[in-house]
């Protein structure tokens, strides 16, 4: 029997996806879940991609096999850009198939696969693929990553948009403290996030994450 593969976005680049991919994943393993992340495209470095490598930090464990066989991230271009030029700066293009097998041979070995994405929904894979449409054409739910930082609000509703729009399925969103932000405006985002969530009939917990700790007890109604 297959896993299952869930795959994690944000609002934006540097909202937090790969910290929250690597804290979901620590804490689902401490549950017993056979589980692996894989990163979906990673520019700007070298072998073992170092979202990967700070995935494995985060769940305190060595770095896999899987990693080693480069299935955890199939596609690694050195020049930090989009993944569609730091592809093409090399000659090449993302191999969408070669992607896709490296997921279905890590749902052959896990129960479940947490892809992170790279950017946010809308970041180009190919010239005419988003991301978003490829996590549509596959089946996967998503778990959204936002904040309460100036500007979220319109991010947030636009990636919701962007799911609906697509028919894509959000499985829950997380609510990333990573910068202060005033109480008032902090809580006033959360509600708004949550009655757009409601309005477009997305029955999502919103998951808290405070001080580098995610709210278990959400993560827990998100039956993964």
């Amino acid at each position: 029997m297959s896993g299952t593969v869930i795959a994690i976005s944000g609002i934006d680049t540097g909202i937090g996806k790969t910290y929250v991919t690597g804290l979901l994943a620590k804490a689902l393993l401490q549950q017993g879940v056979r589980i692996i992340t894989q990163k979906i495209v990673q520019t700007g470095c070298e072998g073992i991609a170092e979202d990967i490598l700070e995935h494995r930090r985060l769940m305190g464990i060595e770095v896999q096999d899987a990693d080693r066989e480069k299935l955890t991230c199939p596609c690694v271009f050195r020049f930090p850009a989009s993944p569609h030029l730091s592809a093409s700066l090399e000659g090449a293009q993302i191999n969408l198939l070669h992607i896709q097998q490296s997921t279905l041979a890590l749902q052959q070995r896990y129960d479940l696969v947490l892809l992170e994405g790279v950017g946010g929904l809308l970041v180009p894979l190919a010239p005419d693929l988003l991301f978003a449409d490829y996590i549509r054409d596959a089946g996967y739910p998503l778990l959204l990553v936002t904040s309460p930082r100036l500007g979220s609000i319109n991010h947030t509703l636009l990636s919701i948009e962007a799911c609906v729009k697509r028919g894509i399925f959000i499985r829950g969103v997380i609510y990333n403290y990573h910068q202060h932000v005033d109480k008032l405006i902090a809580d006033d985002t959360r509600e708004v996030i949550r009655h757009y969530l409601e309005h477009a009939g997305y029955d999502a917990p919103i998951i808290d994450l405070r001080e580098g700790r995610l709210d278990l007890d959400a993560v827990a109604r998100l039956s993964l």
